[in-house]
């Protein structure tokens, strides 16, 4: 790929902007209007469903439909009972981690606008061996500089309040990116990429192509179940993190052998179509796109298996970015791979033809 192709600064700026903005799984609107704005000069047209999945469109009026896929929501908590002391428990939105909250900084959304808070913890000083107890839903607990319950109730605060982590987006040592929600928002980007290199170099695809930043999958694959009903595609090609294990405290022999720096991740199970993952394996190796292999026993756990599963079957496979401490605010992933997700979708796009048949048996 030539330099033009490559992530430019406006991309970036982009990229910094999106991760900072908050997308908190049913709350995702905000981030998705930032998404479309970006995207909106390099697609055809676009709709929105109900519950905000967005998608633009390249090539509306073709049959044949393919899809690329992200997914546009973040793990948040949500306020779940005030005390009468001002101090405030909650209920995870997603997966929240419990263990890494206390000392975190958070903000509160209200309808009168963010609210600062803080995970308060116990001192060292006041903790003994016999006391000593580890952090989990029902003993972390927000402090919000309240003196009662009252006076939290004042500040918009109420049970359903979404709560969102405050730590924003940087560049470590120029060769990770680092944040909270690259799961999965970094996706997002990346297949907004893909749009604008389409039409930076004037690809013309022979269908049409859906590029789709879903909601809820934090939930259990909510928005792709959804949408994937509305577009109706023939194929879907879906990019989410995996993890990297080749950080300490990692078993390889039960999370697999994928590492950040050695390239996009493809995964090899039931939901992946085999015919269309042959096609991108292809494509990786006619461009010299490095790549890692990864299996999944049952399920994927990401949206492929949403679109695969669909009514009649879509031919579905998934391409994975390597991530490392997933479900933390320093979720971290190297630029390398990043670039390279992009090309590897980019260059499959171009190996599909229209009315593809991708089926086992003819």
């Amino acid at each position: 790929m030539s330099k033009k192709k490559n992530i430019t600064k406006k991309s970036e700026e982009f990229l910094k902007d999106y991760l900072n903005n908050s997308s908190p799984t049913g709350f995702e609107s905000e981030g998705q209007k930032m998404w479309l704005g970006y995207i909106k000069p390099y697609i055809d047209e676009h709709f929105v469903d109900t519950y905000g999945t967005v998608v633009g469109v390249i090539n509306p009026k073709e049959k044949y439909k393919v899809v690329i896929e992200a997914h546009a929501d973040e793990i948040s908590w949500f306020v779940h009972y005030i005390t009468k002391d001002g101090f405030i428990y909650l209920r995870r939105n997603g997966g929240s981690d419990h263990q890494i909250a206390p000392s975190k900084r958070v903000n509160i959304h209200t309808k009168k606008g963010m609210v600062k808070a803080v995970f308060g913890w116990p001192a060292i000083h006041t903790r003994t061996a016999a006391d000593e107890k580890s952090p989990k839903v029902d003993n972390i607990f927000l402090d919000c500089g309240a003196k009662d319950k009252e006076e939290v109730e004042k500040l918009g605060i109420y049970v359903g309040c979404v709560v969102t982590y405050e730590d924003e987006f940087m560049v470590l040592n120029n060769k990770y990116y680092v944040g909270r929600a690259l799961d999965n928002r970094i996706g997002g980007f990346m297949i907004a990429e893909v749009a604008r290199l389409l039409y930076e170099n004037k690809v013309k695809l022979p269908f049409g192509l859906y590029i789709t930043n879903s909601v809820q999958e934090e939930v259990g694959l909510r928005g792709a179940q959804m949408i994937v009903e509305n577009i109706k595609p023939d194929v879907a090609i879906v990019t989410d993190v995996c993890h990297d294990t080749g950080t300490p405290m990692l078993d390889k022999i039960k999370q697999g052998d994928t590492r950040c720096g050695d390239g996009p991740v493809l995964t090899y199970g039931p939901a992946v179509q085999n015919n269309l993952l042959e096609l991108i394996i292809k494509s990786a190796s006619k461009n010299k796109i490095p790549f890692q292999r990864a299996a999944a026993s049952r399920a994927t756990g990401t949206d492929t298996d949403a679109f695969a599963y669909a009514t009649g079957g879509v031919a579905s496979s998934l391409i994975s970015l390597p991530l490392r401490y997933m479900h933390t605010t320093v979720e971290s992933v190297a630029k390398v791979d990043v670039e390279n997700v992009i090309r590897l979708i980019y260059e499959s796009l171009k190996k599909i033809k229209n009315n593809h048949d991708f089926r086992y048996l003819k």
